[in-house]
């Protein structure tokens, strides 16, 4: 037997009297074609007054047309007993605050540990069934916000937010240096190294990317940094950073100039001692989601989610304060 989700339902006003079925459910329900194909299949996915009916009738004001999806689950992931922090939960969506260290989806070679694992054991302890629906990615030793859909309605309009550019979202990083400038737009297209393509640099072939910074604080051999995505490039915020001069802490991939110099002069000497003992502090690059607003695709109002500094980026804070001030 067929289950589905909790319908969607809208109530047609006076205003849309006499409209196509077909008109409601792509301008005001924001049904996208590719979820409307599939409701069309599907034998309680599209009704008008609790009826089944084809989309090119037209409808009359105080109407009911509801949607409902069929129940999905993600039988490829294992399901495994791994803990993760939970900022927020609906029928709709699910928002977690990251640990880094941990892989979002499976991938090739690297099939369970990951978020979806974990997730995906959650809902089955509840008895739920979901398909695990990331709307957007976060690095492995990236940290913080992250929003699962829980289903195609939910994971599409979120999506077409990201892509519209209104989705407002902040990273906190810790970078060796201070910028010249306090705050700025770095514009710089990004593409993979040809030398070593699983790194990316800055090149004026790339892809068009974009990242907005503004200084938080300044210590005596670091920066504080909030940070403003207006692209969604893989490594953006770490090649970026770096392309300025002011790599992120810790980061093992983009790493400050200094340890590429063969020869050093005894200041560079001893800079690059405290750059060594800054990236020593921390085991991954100090770079975390810290806040994400996006309008809510079924309450329609806007929400925003922060998840708090983790222990080891506090504790390098500490040490930029004091130990290295």
């Amino acid at each position: 037997m067929i289950s589905y989700y909790s319908p969607l339902t809208y109530i047609i006003p006076p205003a849309e009297d006499d409209w196509l079925l077909k008109t409601i459910l792509h301008k005001r329900m924001d049904v996208s074609r590719k979820l409307l194909s599939r409701l069309k299949q599907t034998e309680q996915g599209i009704t008008l007054n609790g009826e089944r009916v084809y989309i090119s009738v037209r409808v009359k004001a105080g109407d009911t047309v509801q949607i409902r999806m069929e129940t999905e689950e993600s039988e490829d992931i294992l399901p495994q007993p791994i803990p993760f922090d939970i900022l927020y939960e609906d029928e709709h969506l699910l928002v977690i605050n990251k640990a880094a260290g941990i892989i979002v989806h499976p991938t090739h070679g690297h099939y369970t540990d990951t978020l979806a694992n974990g997730v995906v054991y959650y809902w089955k302890q509840k008895q739920e069934r979901f398909r695990f629906r990331p709307v957007h990615r976060l690095d492995q030793e990236t940290s913080g916000v992250i929003v699962i859909a829980k289903n195609p309605y939910s994971h599409q309009h979120i999506s077409e937010q990201m892509i519209a550019g209104t989705v407002d979202k902040r990273y906190a990083a810790f970078v060796h240096g201070v910028p010249v400038a306090a705050s700025g737009d770095i514009n710089g297209p990004i593409d993979r190294d040809p030398e070593e393509p699983h790194r990316r640099i800055v090149t004026p072939d790339g892809y068009p990317s974009l990242t907005r910074y503004k200084v938080k604080k300044t210590y005596a051999h670091g920066s504080r940094v909030e940070l403003k995505l207006e692209s969604g490039r893989t490594h953006q915020i770490r090649v970026h950073m770096t392309s300025i001069g002011c790599p992120l802490i810790g980061d093992g991939m983009y790493r400050h100039e200094l340890y590429g110099l063969s020869e050093l002069t005894p200041a560079q000497a001893e800079q690059l001692e405290v750059v060594a003992v800054l990236d020593a502090a921390i085991p991954r690059q100090a770079l975390h989601a810290v806040r994400l607003t996006f309008k809510h695709p079924v309450l329609l109002r806007d929400m925003t989610f922060e998840a708090p500094l983790p222990p080891d980026m506090a504790a390098l804070e500490e040490k930029l304060q004091h130990a290295l001030a």
